[in-house]
Protein backbone atom coordinates (compact mmCIF):
# COMPACT_ATOMS: atom_id res chain seq x y z
CA UNK A 1 0.00 0.00 0.00
CA UNK A 2 1.42 3.34 -1.23
CA UNK A 3 0.31 6.56 1.05
CA UNK A 4 0.72 10.06 0.12
CA UNK A 5 -0.82 13.28 0.83
CA UNK A 6 -1.71 16.88 -0.55
CA UNK A 7 -2.41 20.26 1.40
CA UNK A 8 -4.31 23.02 1.17
CA UNK A 9 -4.28 26.61 0.28
CA UNK A 10 -5.21 30.22 0.51
CA UNK A 11 -4.36 33.26 -1.23
CA UNK A 12 -2.60 36.07 0.41
CA UNK A 13 -3.12 38.74 -2.62
CA UNK A 14 -3.95 38.52 -6.20
CA UNK A 15 -7.71 37.08 -6.12
CA UNK A 16 -9.84 37.65 -9.28
CA UNK A 17 -6.86 39.55 -11.36
CA UNK A 18 -5.48 35.68 -11.50
CA UNK A 19 -8.06 34.72 -13.50
CA UNK A 20 -6.46 37.06 -16.60
CA UNK A 21 -3.37 35.65 -18.40
CA UNK A 22 -0.09 36.86 -17.22
CA UNK A 23 -1.49 38.16 -13.51
CA UNK A 24 0.17 37.48 -10.30
CA UNK A 25 -0.97 36.05 -6.78
CA UNK A 26 0.78 35.09 -3.89
CA UNK A 27 -0.62 32.17 -2.69
CA UNK A 28 0.04 29.94 1.10
CA UNK A 29 -0.05 26.41 1.84
CA UNK A 30 -2.31 25.26 4.22
CA UNK A 31 -1.16 21.97 6.30
CA UNK A 32 -4.53 21.00 6.38
CA UNK A 33 -3.98 17.56 4.74
CA UNK A 34 -5.78 14.73 2.07
CA UNK A 35 -4.56 11.49 1.88
CA UNK A 36 -5.02 8.93 0.02
CA UNK A 37 -4.04 5.38 -0.29
CA UNK A 38 -3.51 2.80 -3.29
CA UNK A 39 -2.04 -0.54 -4.77
CA UNK A 40 -2.88 -2.78 -7.32
CA UNK A 41 -5.55 -4.50 -7.17
CA UNK A 42 -7.73 -6.94 -9.42
CA UNK A 43 -10.42 -4.48 -10.65
CA UNK A 44 -10.59 -0.80 -9.56
CA UNK A 45 -11.89 0.13 -6.62
CA UNK A 46 -12.53 4.17 -5.54
CA UNK A 47 -13.26 5.10 -2.31
CA UNK A 48 -13.68 9.04 -0.90
CA UNK A 49 -14.80 9.33 2.51
CA UNK A 50 -16.92 12.04 1.16
CA UNK A 51 -19.10 10.00 0.02
CA UNK A 52 -20.77 6.70 1.33
CA UNK A 53 -20.03 4.67 -1.34
CA UNK A 54 -17.33 3.07 -3.79
CA UNK A 55 -17.02 3.18 -7.49
CA UNK A 56 -15.05 1.32 -10.38
CA UNK A 57 -14.29 3.57 -13.67
CA UNK A 58 -17.90 3.54 -14.76
CA UNK A 59 -18.79 7.17 -14.77
CA UNK A 60 -20.68 8.30 -11.34
CA UNK A 61 -21.47 11.98 -10.69
CA UNK A 62 -20.45 12.36 -7.38
CA UNK A 63 -17.10 10.42 -8.22
CA UNK A 64 -16.55 12.31 -11.57
CA UNK A 65 -13.48 14.36 -10.99
CA UNK A 66 -11.88 11.62 -8.99
CA UNK A 67 -12.40 9.58 -11.90
CA UNK A 68 -11.13 11.95 -15.17
CA UNK A 69 -8.26 12.35 -13.23
CA UNK A 70 -7.46 8.94 -13.60
CA UNK A 71 -8.64 8.72 -17.20
CA UNK A 72 -6.00 11.17 -17.86
CA UNK A 73 -3.48 9.59 -16.05
CA UNK A 74 -4.25 6.57 -18.27
CA UNK A 75 -3.58 8.57 -21.14
CA UNK A 76 -0.52 9.63 -19.71
CA UNK A 77 0.86 6.22 -18.68
CA UNK A 78 -0.28 4.78 -21.95
CA UNK A 79 2.12 7.29 -23.91
CA UNK A 80 5.27 6.86 -21.54
CA UNK A 81 4.74 3.37 -22.61
CA UNK A 82 3.35 1.84 -19.43
CA UNK A 83 1.39 -1.34 -19.00
CA UNK A 84 -1.77 -0.17 -17.40
CA UNK A 85 -3.22 -2.62 -13.99
CA UNK A 86 -6.30 -1.97 -12.02
CA UNK A 87 -6.30 -0.69 -8.38
CA UNK A 88 -7.49 -0.03 -5.24
CA UNK A 89 -7.73 4.00 -4.33
CA UNK A 90 -8.78 5.29 -0.79
CA UNK A 91 -9.17 8.95 -0.26
CA UNK A 92 -9.48 10.73 2.93
CA UNK A 93 -9.44 13.78 4.67
CA UNK A 94 -12.93 15.77 3.87
CA UNK A 95 -11.57 19.87 4.64
CA UNK A 96 -14.81 20.57 5.46
CA UNK A 97 -17.05 20.60 8.91
CA UNK A 98 -20.40 19.26 9.36
CA UNK A 99 -20.85 19.46 5.31
CA UNK A 100 -19.04 22.87 5.48
CA UNK A 101 -16.39 23.46 3.21
CA UNK A 102 -13.35 24.92 4.49
CA UNK A 103 -12.30 26.79 1.13
CA UNK A 104 -9.15 25.74 1.27
CA UNK A 105 -8.61 24.03 -2.82
CA UNK A 106 -10.46 20.39 -2.17
CA UNK A 107 -10.86 19.97 -5.62
CA UNK A 108 -7.58 21.27 -6.50
CA UNK A 109 -6.25 19.09 -3.53
CA UNK A 110 -8.03 15.61 -4.81
CA UNK A 111 -6.69 16.18 -8.49
CA UNK A 112 -3.14 16.10 -7.21
CA UNK A 113 -3.45 14.07 -4.58
CA UNK A 114 -5.10 11.33 -7.26
CA UNK A 115 -2.41 12.36 -9.70
CA UNK A 116 0.58 12.01 -7.15
CA UNK A 117 -1.05 8.55 -6.12
CA UNK A 118 -1.20 7.07 -9.60
CA UNK A 119 2.40 8.23 -10.88
CA UNK A 120 3.82 6.77 -6.92
CA UNK A 121 2.23 3.32 -7.70
CA UNK A 122 3.87 2.90 -11.20
CA UNK A 123 6.71 4.22 -9.78
CA UNK A 124 7.55 7.73 -11.84
CA UNK A 125 8.43 11.25 -10.30
CA UNK A 126 7.77 13.88 -12.32
CA UNK A 127 8.98 17.89 -11.61
CA UNK A 128 6.49 20.31 -10.05
CA UNK A 129 5.50 22.02 -13.53
CA UNK A 130 4.85 18.78 -15.08
CA UNK A 131 2.51 17.91 -11.85
CA UNK A 132 1.07 20.94 -12.13
CA UNK A 133 0.53 20.76 -16.03
CA UNK A 134 -1.23 17.13 -15.38
CA UNK A 135 -3.44 18.33 -12.65
CA UNK A 136 -4.54 21.74 -14.49
CA UNK A 137 -5.16 19.59 -18.03
CA UNK A 138 -7.95 18.07 -15.44
CA UNK A 139 -9.76 20.61 -14.64
CA UNK A 140 -9.12 22.65 -17.85
CA UNK A 141 -11.00 19.69 -19.62
CA UNK A 142 -13.74 19.46 -17.19
CA UNK A 143 -14.59 23.31 -17.92
CA UNK A 144 -13.24 24.57 -14.52
CA UNK A 145 -13.10 28.62 -14.44
CA UNK A 146 -10.53 28.65 -12.45
CA UNK A 147 -6.92 30.38 -12.43
CA UNK A 148 -5.25 27.03 -11.04
CA UNK A 149 -3.83 29.18 -8.40
CA UNK A 150 -4.58 26.53 -6.18
CA UNK A 151 -3.01 23.75 -8.22
CA UNK A 152 0.15 25.81 -8.23
CA UNK A 153 0.40 26.14 -4.27
CA UNK A 154 -0.64 22.76 -3.37
CA UNK A 155 2.04 21.17 -6.16
CA UNK A 156 4.44 23.24 -4.32
CA UNK A 157 3.89 23.06 -0.85
CA UNK A 158 4.72 26.91 -0.22
CA UNK A 159 4.16 30.18 -0.32
CA UNK A 160 4.55 30.63 -3.92
CA UNK A 161 4.62 33.77 -6.55
CA UNK A 162 1.79 32.13 -9.18
CA UNK A 163 2.02 33.71 -12.45
CA UNK A 164 -1.44 32.49 -14.55
CA UNK A 165 -1.36 31.25 -18.03
CA UNK A 166 -3.99 31.83 -20.76
CA UNK A 167 -6.46 29.20 -20.02
CA UNK A 168 -8.41 29.18 -23.27
CA UNK A 169 -5.55 28.99 -25.88
CA UNK A 170 -4.25 25.57 -23.55
CA UNK A 171 -7.87 24.33 -23.42
CA UNK A 172 -7.66 24.52 -27.35
CA UNK A 173 -4.06 22.61 -27.25
CA UNK A 174 -5.70 19.96 -25.36
CA UNK A 175 -8.87 19.44 -27.73
CA UNK A 176 -6.84 19.58 -30.45
CA UNK A 177 -3.31 17.86 -29.86
CA UNK A 178 -2.55 14.51 -27.79
CA UNK A 179 -1.65 14.86 -24.13
CA UNK A 180 2.00 14.32 -24.61
CA UNK A 181 2.49 17.10 -26.88
CA UNK A 182 0.74 19.96 -24.95
CA UNK A 183 2.59 18.70 -22.02
CA UNK A 184 5.60 19.43 -23.59
CA UNK A 185 4.30 23.17 -24.74
CA UNK A 186 5.31 26.12 -23.09
CA UNK A 187 1.88 27.60 -21.34
CA UNK A 188 3.44 30.12 -19.73
CA UNK A 189 3.02 30.07 -16.48
CA UNK A 190 5.47 30.17 -13.29
CA UNK A 191 5.35 29.59 -9.79
CA UNK A 192 8.42 31.03 -7.61
CA UNK A 193 8.36 30.05 -3.79
CA UNK A 194 8.82 33.36 -1.33
CA UNK A 195 10.62 33.03 1.51
CA UNK A 196 9.49 36.22 3.93
CA UNK A 197 12.51 38.03 5.35
CA UNK A 198 10.71 38.71 8.61
CA UNK A 199 9.03 37.13 11.44
CA UNK A 200 5.20 37.47 12.20
CA UNK A 201 2.52 35.16 12.59
CA UNK A 202 -0.21 33.58 10.03
CA UNK A 203 -3.35 32.90 11.03
CA UNK A 204 -6.75 31.81 9.33
CA UNK A 205 -10.07 32.43 10.58
CA UNK A 206 -13.31 30.65 9.75
CA UNK A 207 -16.73 32.08 9.06
CA UNK A 208 -17.91 29.01 8.64
CA UNK A 209 -19.86 30.33 5.99
CA UNK A 210 -19.97 28.30 2.56
CA UNK A 211 -19.24 30.51 -0.20
CA UNK A 212 -19.53 28.95 -4.17
CA UNK A 213 -16.20 29.87 -5.34
CA UNK A 214 -17.37 29.46 -9.41
CA UNK A 215 -20.66 31.40 -8.78
CA UNK A 216 -18.74 34.10 -7.20
CA UNK A 217 -16.29 34.15 -10.35
CA UNK A 218 -18.82 34.20 -12.54
CA UNK A 219 -21.06 37.20 -11.06
CA UNK A 220 -17.50 39.22 -10.25
CA UNK A 221 -15.46 38.60 -13.23
CA UNK A 222 -17.51 40.75 -15.42
CA UNK A 223 -16.53 44.16 -13.01
CA UNK A 224 -13.00 43.48 -13.63
CA UNK A 225 -11.17 46.28 -15.95
CA UNK A 226 -7.67 47.11 -17.06
CA UNK A 227 -7.48 49.48 -14.26
CA UNK A 228 -8.27 46.72 -11.34
CA UNK A 229 -5.64 44.27 -13.33
CA UNK A 230 -2.87 47.01 -13.16
CA UNK A 231 -3.29 47.90 -9.56
CA UNK A 232 -3.55 44.39 -8.99
CA UNK A 233 -0.39 42.92 -10.29
CA UNK A 234 1.69 45.90 -8.85
CA UNK A 235 0.24 45.63 -5.61
CA UNK A 236 1.27 41.85 -5.35
CA UNK A 237 4.92 42.34 -6.91
CA UNK A 238 5.62 45.34 -3.98
CA UNK A 239 4.43 43.01 -1.27
CA UNK A 240 6.75 40.20 -2.22
CA UNK A 241 9.13 43.17 -2.18
CA UNK A 242 8.07 44.13 1.20
CA UNK A 243 8.05 40.10 2.58
CA UNK A 244 11.44 39.89 0.73
CA UNK A 245 12.93 43.07 2.78
CA UNK A 246 11.41 42.51 5.45
CA UNK A 247 9.03 45.67 5.92
CA UNK A 248 6.61 44.92 7.90
CA UNK A 249 4.91 48.73 7.57
CA UNK A 250 4.91 48.14 3.93
CA UNK A 251 3.81 44.49 3.88
CA UNK A 252 0.71 45.87 6.28
CA UNK A 253 -0.10 48.57 3.57
CA UNK A 254 0.29 46.36 0.57
CA UNK A 255 -2.11 43.40 2.56
CA UNK A 256 -4.56 46.59 2.76
CA UNK A 257 -4.30 47.68 -0.91
CA UNK A 258 -4.85 44.31 -1.56
CA UNK A 259 -8.07 44.62 0.47
CA UNK A 260 -9.25 47.41 -0.73
CA UNK A 261 -9.20 46.49 -4.29
CA UNK A 262 -11.46 43.53 -3.62
CA UNK A 263 -13.61 45.77 -1.81
CA UNK A 264 -13.85 47.92 -4.49
CA UNK A 265 -14.64 44.93 -7.54
CA UNK A 266 -17.64 44.03 -5.39
CA UNK A 267 -19.62 44.50 -2.55
CA UNK A 268 -20.31 40.46 -2.37
CA UNK A 269 -16.42 39.64 -2.02
CA UNK A 270 -17.02 40.96 2.28
CA UNK A 271 -20.04 39.26 3.98
CA UNK A 272 -20.50 40.54 7.66
CA UNK A 273 -18.04 38.27 8.93
CA UNK A 274 -15.49 38.45 6.87
CA UNK A 275 -15.89 42.22 7.40
CA UNK A 276 -15.56 41.39 11.36
CA UNK A 277 -12.54 39.26 10.26
CA UNK A 278 -10.87 41.73 8.73
CA UNK A 279 -11.35 44.74 11.47
CA UNK A 280 -10.37 42.38 14.05
CA UNK A 281 -6.38 43.75 13.31
CA UNK A 282 -7.40 47.38 13.45
CA UNK A 283 -5.01 49.45 16.15
CA UNK A 284 -3.04 46.14 15.96
CA UNK A 285 0.81 45.01 14.94
CA UNK A 286 -1.31 43.50 12.06
CA UNK A 287 -3.43 43.40 9.19
CA UNK A 288 -6.35 40.90 8.12
CA UNK A 289 -8.55 39.96 4.92
CA UNK A 290 -10.46 38.10 2.79
CA UNK A 291 -9.08 35.22 1.17
CA UNK A 292 -10.19 33.69 -2.47
CA UNK A 293 -13.52 34.45 -4.07
CA UNK A 294 -14.70 36.05 -0.43
CA UNK A 295 -18.48 35.34 -0.02
CA UNK A 296 -17.89 33.55 2.84
CA UNK A 297 -14.95 30.75 3.84
CA UNK A 298 -12.04 31.94 5.39
CA UNK A 299 -9.67 35.30 5.88
CA UNK A 300 -6.36 35.29 6.73
CA UNK A 301 -4.36 37.40 9.37
CA UNK A 302 -0.62 38.69 9.74
CA UNK A 303 0.34 39.71 13.12
CA UNK A 304 3.94 41.19 13.94
CA UNK A 305 3.78 40.70 18.07
CA UNK A 306 2.53 38.27 20.58
CA UNK A 307 0.03 40.61 21.83
CA UNK A 308 -1.31 41.53 18.46
CA UNK A 309 -1.45 37.65 18.01
CA UNK A 310 -3.66 36.97 20.97
CA UNK A 311 -6.00 39.59 21.15
CA UNK A 312 -6.84 38.74 17.18
CA UNK A 313 -7.72 35.39 18.68
CA UNK A 314 -9.68 37.01 21.14
CA UNK A 315 -11.84 38.80 19.16
CA UNK A 316 -12.19 36.53 16.34
CA UNK A 317 -13.38 33.95 19.27
CA UNK A 318 -16.11 36.87 19.92
CA UNK A 319 -17.12 36.80 16.97
CA UNK A 320 -17.92 33.41 16.64
CA UNK A 321 -14.57 32.98 13.81
CA UNK A 322 -13.05 29.76 14.73
CA UNK A 323 -9.03 30.11 14.74
CA UNK A 324 -8.69 27.30 11.78
CA UNK A 325 -4.89 27.27 11.45
CA UNK A 326 -2.02 29.40 13.27
CA UNK A 327 2.04 29.13 11.70
CA UNK A 328 4.62 31.07 13.01
CA UNK A 329 6.64 32.71 10.49
CA UNK A 330 10.37 33.23 9.72
CA UNK A 331 10.56 31.69 13.49
CA UNK A 332 12.90 29.04 14.56
CA UNK A 333 9.76 26.97 16.45
CA UNK A 334 7.07 27.34 13.75
CA UNK A 335 4.77 25.63 15.68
Amino acid sequence: MIAVKTCGKLYWAGEYAILEPGQLALLKDIPIYMTAEIDFSDTYRIYSDMFDYEVNLTPDPAYSLIQEAIGLMKEFLIDRGQTLRPFSLEIRGKMEREGKKFGLGSSGSVVVLVIKAILALYNLSVDQDLLFKLASAVLLKRGDNGSMGDIACIVAEDLVLYQSFDRQKVSSWLRQEKLTTVLELDWGFSILQVTPALKCDFLVGWTKEVAVSSQMVQQIKKNIDSNFLTASKNTVVRLVEALAQGDKEKVIERMEQASQLLEGLSSDIYTPSLRQLKEASQDLQAVAKSSGAGGGDCGIALSFDVQSTETIKNRWADLGIELLYQERIGHDDKS
